[in-house]
């Protein structure tokens, strides 16, 4: 595997104004998000559901799919760097529910846990990792994902180094649906064996967003090279939020719905399952 190195990091105004202790913070923050991207080689593979992969229609058809290179951080997000980004810029979470969460469920916002976001927050902070390091950082596309996470395409149904699930083992996802839910916690980042080309947690930890827009039946006439996703939009009648994407499945999923190929559609909102990577690419 190769990872992305930079000797030196352009670090814009955003920085600007805030205490010398954030902004030494910031910077060694920035270099370790960078030091974390994982070279993925681009390629060809099968996109989607090949059968019995999991159990929703919207993975189906299985399409062919061709990738540049990319980059993909190699763990998710820590709440920690995530309340770094936010003291320094002054960004405010975007959705009300996150000081509800907080406030219930104090446990889940410990430093080394993956951050609980919104697709928008996840996206503004992979944008501003792009602003201080001049490079186009964005989170990755639906079938960036699914690629990296099959280690470059590979017939894998488990984001894992041999395509199996393992309770406690090779994701923290519980073993079956039917067994009742303890109220548990995701992992640190990077808690459970990597994939092939090195990344982490992909399936069963925190559910991860992706960048396109989200419609169950998109993958009917996906374009082969570099998908990003449908144009437009569904728009979720009470909250007048776009449908986006959370894939890999989350910590208190059953195994079965954390699977390379399984999709979920949902509007932004913030909830505790959620986390993110960021990615570096062409597109």
């Amino acid at each position: 595997m190769r990872y992305l190195v930079f000797s030196s990091l352009v670090v814009t105004s955003a920085l600007s104004g805030c205490s010398l202790y954030y902004e030494s913070q910031a910077k060694d923050m920035v270099q370790r998000q960078m030091d974390a991207m994982v070279f993925v080689e681009g390629g060809e593979f099968m996109m989607g559901n090949p059968g019995g992969w999991d159990g929703s229609k919207d993975s189906w058809p299985p399409h062919r799919v061709v990738l540049d290179n990319f980059y993909l951080q190699k763990f998710e997000v820590t709440q920690g760097d995530f309340e770094l980004f936010m003291n320094v810029t002054g960004y405010k979470h975007s959705n009300d529910s996150y000081k509800t969460i907080r406030s219930d469920h104090p446990e889940r916002f410990e430093s080394n846990l993956p951050a609980v976001a919104s697709w928008t927050d996840a996206s503004e902070f992979c944008k501003w990792l792009g602003s201080q390091t001049d490079k186009k950082i964005r989170l990755p596309t639906e079938a960036q994902w699914e690629y990296a996470a099959r280690s470059g395409g590979k017939m894998l149904r488990y984001a894992t180094a041999n395509g199996h699930a393992e309770e406690g083992v090779t994701m923290a996802a519980r073993a079956s649906q039917y067994r009742e839910q303890i109220r548990t916690l995701p992992k640190p980042p990077g808690s459970y064996p990597a994939n092939l080309i090195g990344l982490y947690d992909m399936s069963g930890n925190a559910a991860e967003w992706v960048r396109d827009y989200y419609r169950p039946d998109y993958y009917e006439n996906s374009p082969i090279d570099n998908p990003e996703g449908p144009g437009s939009p569904i728009i979720e009648s009470w909250s007048d939020e776009p449908f986006r994407i959370l894939r890999g499945g989350d910590y208190k999923d059953f195994l079965g719905n954390t699977t390379v190929t399984r999709r979920k559609g949902i509007e932004r909102a913030t909830n505790e399952s959620t986390g993110f990577r960021c990615s570096l690419s062409k597109i």
